[in-house]
């Protein structure tokens, strides 16, 4: 995993203080709306233009991206492009780099919906995380080509998906016996940043491998937690 990729799986681990959220699987049912600068219904004007300039990122890239060819793409005026983001052309990208992170950990939060335990859970998230990630091929150029444009946004983000990833996993531990005195928030947060950590710097573990990957969740993530 390159050296850029890595690094916004570091910032989410690290993040700073939490934010309050919704959980992942609610928001799914919800279609997505979690807040301003997210996924929203299909044919909403708002999740229209974040479509449209996401295509325009994808083509051209951030930089070269402008709110004339945002607002082209999506078929609409500068003025109703304004009437949604009003920031402007920061404002826009943004919303756009928020709302397509949200956007992939619904798909991975789908991907590991029918998981029978906590364990496989983990599994099939790291296994699915990794390999999607290194399969964006848009994240991947805009991550070695501009990445001075990416980051900022992305340290902004990096408390949300924190608190999306620990929200997530709070239920997951129902069943589960803690460690004496831990509580299941956090626990949910330890596991949240040990799985960020290892897929932003998986060390010896091949995270392609799922019984690596199982292996590492016993014994570095699930051990910490669990007596």
């Amino acid at each position: 995993m390159g050296t850029n990729v890595s690094r916004l799986w570091s910032w989410a681990a690290h993040g700073g203080s939490l934010l309050s959220g919704k959980d992942m699987s609610g928001a799914r049912e919800r279609g997505g709306a979690y807040a301003s600068g997210v996924p929203r219904p299909v044919n909403d004007t708002r999740t229209r233009l974040l479509e449209a300039t996401y295509a325009c990122i994808a083509r051209d890239g951030l930089g070269a991206t402008s709110l004339e060819d945002a607002a082209r793409s999506a078929g609409v005026s500068r003025a109703t492009l304004y009437r949604y983001f009003p920031g402007g052309r920061d404002e826009l990208l943004g919303a756009v780099i928020t709302w397509e992170t949200l956007r992939f950990f619904l798909r991975l939060a789908e991907a590991v919906a029918d998981a029978p335990d906590l364990e496989t859970l983990l599994v099939d998230g790291i296994v699915f995380a990794h390999r999607a990630i290194e399969e964006h091929e848009v994240l991947r150029r805009i991550l070695g080509t501009e990445p001075e444009l990416l980051t900022p946004q992305l340290t902004v983000d990096a408390p949300r998906i924190l608190n999306l990833i620990r929200t997530f996993f709070i239920g997951r531990f129902d069943g589960h016996e803690l460690r004496e005195g831990l509580p299941p928030g956090d626990a949910a947060e330890y596991v949240a940043r040990m799985t960020l950590s290892f897929i932003s710097s998986p060390g010896r573990w091949d995270l392609s491998d799922p019984e690596q990957v199982r292996a590492l969740v016993r014994s570095e993530i699930l051990a910490g937690v669990m007596p």
